[in-house]
């Protein structure tokens, strides 16, 4: 059986690697934004920033400068993505998930685009999510031996550490799994906890401590705090009474009252802080000003700010868009042939090579067939299914809700803790409507689906044979007992009178 075991998730990942890879051939070196061509850019100019991710800077750089190009780190991306989807799979199967559905929906997964071309992305985001699947993988073996092993803790501090140097909000996503898994498990909860805690403080002790003395260069200011910009923005658009004249001398420092307006759409920061009028470089100069007027704000109106956080943080929370607003629609992909064509010229440092970030088919055929494919699952009617994160988290914990029941195993429920982690992680803090910020919940909560019908079904036949056997008839018992004559029946034996000779007193051992 465990030969067999083996043999299928061997299947599983080299079909998912196969597709993966057409989807790697069909976009070659990979889709990218204006974040991916950042992430090259200040590490071939200089100097390196630690504002995304330090790590997949890293990464990207090694693959430009030894390879030339940066189709490693996507082909890495697709095989580092089958194998964390294979081992979420095995993991659901030895749960108690059914197992030829389980297989089926990891096989087909790879064909969907927010899983194909989200792996073929040069995003920090795409090993992010392949460590948040992980991480649910290795919740899924634990529940199914109903115990912390060594083994699985260091699994999980070393992905929950991986989380936080892909992600600036990583800390936090560690923070709220590792609270979820403490309140699940029964044991080794100290060592757990112990392991989330190194997790979730490392990136913060590297970005403050430790980059600076290898000339990587903290975050900026306004790249910190423009979430709290962005909130400033929403209050001076919907009620400008609140702001004194020194705090409009204030804002108009950094960038015109009519760009603070315009920009106040709760939705996303990106109309504020990306455009030409809004300086980045007076914004990091007055950033403790400007904080200081959004810890004010908080202190006066803390529904108003707590009403934007909600608003801007609709991805995590939301199931539908609102394409009646501005920023309100989610974002998924460019599909810009060219970093001159998103970027523009001039918008980010240039750097030789630049042109590494252009659309190079390694195979027109499968262009000709995954980029409509592609373009087609982009359709506003689609958005709610395959792109927006919070309904597939809502199922997620219908699914680990349902099968704890079912299986009568609370350790399941800490599959989804990863989940719950995302989600209010981007509750607090996020700065517009992307798709890729919520995408291991979608991923995650697929391959769920075959966990949550399993459990389903079991509950009903559970529910069958309960009414069955309730409505069984109960034999009566007889009341005739069979006396030898003269001798009075059991039931009118005085209780002081001894059993007679041929009725033992002690079951199964009769007389000599």
């Amino acid at each position: 059986m465990g030969k067999r075991r083996r043999w299928v998730a061997l299947a599983t990942f080299v079909v998912i690697q196969a597709v993966l890879g057409c989807w790697w051939a069909a976009f070659y070196p990979g889709l990218f934004s204006r974040d991916s061509v950042l992430y090259l850019s200040h590490t071939v100019v200089g100097p390196w920033v630690s504002d995304h991710s330090v790590l997949y800077d890293a990464l990207v750089w090694l693959s430009f400068t030894k390879t030339g190009d940066l189709g490693a780190v996507t082909f890495a991306q697709t095989t580092a993505m089958a194998a964390a989807l294979t081992y979420l799979a095995q993991s659901l199967k030895a749960l108690g998930a059914p197992r030829l559905p389980t297989t089926l929906v990891a096989m087909l997964m790879p064909l969907a685009p927010p899983v194909g071309a989200f792996s073929v992305t040069l995003w920090k985001d795409v090993p992010f999510t392949i460590c948040a699947i992980a991480i649910a993988g290795v919740c899924a073996r634990i529940a199914a031996r109903r115990a912390v092993t060594v083994p699985a803790l260091a699994g999980l501090g070393v992905l929950f550490t991986l989380l936080g140097l892909f992600r600036a909000n990583g800390f936090l996503v560690v923070g709220v799994a590792v609270l979820a898994l403490l309140v699940i498990v029964r044991t080794m909860r100290v060592r757990l906890l112990l392991a989330g805690t190194f997790a979730a403080a490392l990136p913060l002790v590297l970005t403050n401590l430790v980059f600076p003395n290898f000339g990587i260069a903290a975050p900026s200011k306004t790249y910190v705090y423009h979430t709290a910009f962005g909130d400033i923005a929403v209050a001076y658009r919907d009620h400008p009474e609140l702001f004194s004249e020194q705090d409009k001398t204030l804002m108009a420092s950094v960038a015109p009252l009519t760009r603070w307006q315009e920009g106040g759409t709760c939705y996303t920061v990106n109309p504020l802080i990306w455009r030409r009028d809004f300086s980045w470089q007076q914004a990091d100069a007055h950033a403790s000003q400007l904080l200081d007027l959004w810890k004010r704000l908080l202190l006066s109106e803390p529904r108003m700010i707590l009403d934007t956080r909600l608003c801007r943080g609709a991805i995590a929370w939301r199931p539908v868009q609102d394409d009646l607003t501005i920023g309100g629609m989610t974002y998924r992909f460019s599909r810009r042939p060219n970093a001159d064509t998103y970027v523009g010229p001039n918008k980010v440092p240039d750097f030789p090579g630049r042109w590494v970030y252009s659309l190079r088919p390694l195979s027109w055929e499968l262009n000709r067939v995954a980029d409509p494919w592609l373009a087609d699952a982009l359709a506003p009617q689609y958005d709610w299914a395959l792109w927006r994160g919070a309904l597939w988290a809502y199922l997620s914990y219908l699914a680990v809700g349902l099968a704890a029941w079912a299986l009568r195993n609370r350790y399941v429920l800490g599959v989804a803790a990863v989940v719950a982690g995302q989600q209010l992680a981007i509750l607090a803090n996020i700065s517009a409507q992307d798709f890729r910020y919520m995408a291991s919940p979608i991923l995650i909560g697929v391959l769920l689906v075959p966990l949550l019908l399993g459990s389903v079904g079991r509950l009903v036949v559970a529910s069958v044979r309960r009414g069955g056997r309730a409505l069984r008839p109960v034999p009566a018992e007889s009341e005739t007992v069979t006396s030898s004559p003269g001798e009075p029946a059991p039931s009118e034996r005085s209780p002081s009178e001894p059993p007679a000779q041929d009725e033992p007193d002690v079951p199964g051992h009769g007389p000599g």
